[in-house]
């Protein structure tokens, strides 16, 4: 499986300026690409194909006097900016035909270059190379000091350059892991249920804590938020006033990564199996409860245990959202009425008495081990699927009307 490895890398100030050239490159190459397309739209002409733009844009627009500076970066790196504009086509392409699953995607939009966050991309044809010193050599730029957590599994096929809305330069590598990495068979299975005041509540009565890491860093966030909003637009001074919020967001984002990482991994190798609720996050995102909500970071968990799932060899299983997880009882089945959010603990009239939480998580369990397949892994009933229109409707004499298949009379 592919897997992606960022470090911190620290570029001196004359590489800073090449990136700073690159990056700006490769935004008016998507930018020219995109511009492009929407005057090919408005004029009724086809649709302009990648080898079309990228003579036009990058091999043509190098020999004019108003783009003859886009020679001084990779090529590579313009040709990915295109790259990068296609995928975003394709996708806003496949999302409104409905081949894409999720929220429907907007069409791509301009690249702004009051932007703080920029990435560009090397792919092999650019011959990077980490040397044997540890430095990343990339060309037209040099040889960038890498900060080596740790080593890489086996050789990048990419490497982007991203530069975040804190200032701060990362190297993201794609690897193909080669190993087998899949640990150990455990006896355990595991269903969570995720909540605000608890995170996560396992089926086995484990219960952490949610950390809350935004709610904790409100005060120092409230106070550059208003020293920012005193600034005046276009100053210096606001500039370095949006750089210490954004460098503030980013430790509470990355210590929340950092535990949801810690987390996930211990969850992964303690259970052979987990399964989690699928929650609407964007829908949850739009009540009063938003806030909580996103400090959570439900999705970002969830895909840490979803792929670390796939990579150490374990199953991970999403339960549909709209299952009765929280009114159901674990004892006897029976579906309860609705009950508030205040409402922790309940009864059930079969005499059983339930954690909120922890009925969910063992009814969260029991959902994801219940499969639709035999012993030899056949399915026994079809996925679903919809109806044809010619069967989603009931007609006024279907009740008594009659037709003949091989000889059978059927109502």
């Amino acid at each position: 499986m592919q897997l992606r490895y960022n470090y911190r890398v620290c570029p001196t100030p004359g590489q800073q300026i090449e990136l700073a050239k690159a990056f700006g490159c490769a935004r008016v190459v998507f930018n020219d690409g995109l511009r492009r397309r929407w005057q090919a739209r408005e004029a009724g002409e086809k649709y302009v194909s990648d080898g079309e733009l990228s003579r036009r844009l990058i091999t043509e627009a190098k020999l004019t006097p108003e783009r003859a500076w886009l020679g001084e970066v990779s090529s590579v790196v313009l040709q990915q900016a295109l790259a990068d504009l296609n995928t975003a086509y394709r996708n806003f392409f496949a999302s409104i035909n409905g081949k894409r699953k999720g929220r429907r995607l907007a069409p791509p939009r301009l690249r702004s270059r009051k932007d703080n966050r920029q990435a560009i991309r090397f792919t092999k044809n650019s011959r990077f190379k980490v040397l044997d010193n540890g430095r990343l050599r990339l060309p037209k730029i040099g040889d960038l000091d890498v900060r080596w957590s740790r080593s890489l599994p086996s050789d990048p096929s990419s490497v982007a350059i991203v530069k975040d809305a804190a200032g701060r330069y990362f190297a993201s590598f794609v690897v193909q892991s080669t190993e087998d990495e899949t640990l150990s068979p455990a006896d355990s299975e595991i269903g969570i249920d995720l909540g605000l005041t608890h995170f996560a509540v396992m089926s086995d009565g484990t219960k952490v804590t949610a950390p809350k890491f935004l709610r904790r860093a409100a005060r120092k966030l409230r106070r550059l938020q208003q020293d920012l909003s005193r600034k005046q637009r276009g100053s210096n001074n606001r500039k370095k006033a949006v750089v210490k919020v954004a460098k503030a967001h980013a430790r509470v984002a990355d210590t929340r990564r950092d535990w949801q990482h810690k987390l996930s991994t211990r969850i992964i190798r303690d259970n052979q199996a987990v399964y989690v609720e699928d929650l609407c996050v964007v829908g949850l995102g739009r009540t009063r409860l938003a806030r909580s909500v996103h400090d959570a970071g439900w999705a970002g968990f969830t895909g840490m245990l979803e792929y670390k799932a796939a990579r150490y060899g374990r199953t991970f299983g999403r339960v549909d959202r709209f299952f009765p997880s929280t009114p159901m009882c674990s004892a006897c089945g029976r579906i309860n009425e609705k009950m508030a959010l205040n409402v922790r603990a309940w009864d059930c009239p079969c005499g059983a008495a339930h954690d909120r939480d922890v009925n969910a998580a063992i009814n969260v369990l029991a959902a994801g081990q219940a499969d639709n397949s035999n012993d030899r892994g056949a399915q026994v009933r079809p996925a679903a699927m919809l109806a044809p229109r010619r069967e989603a409707v009931t007609h006024p004499d279907a009740a008594c009307s009659t037709r003949s298949v091989e000889g059978i009379s059927v109502l």
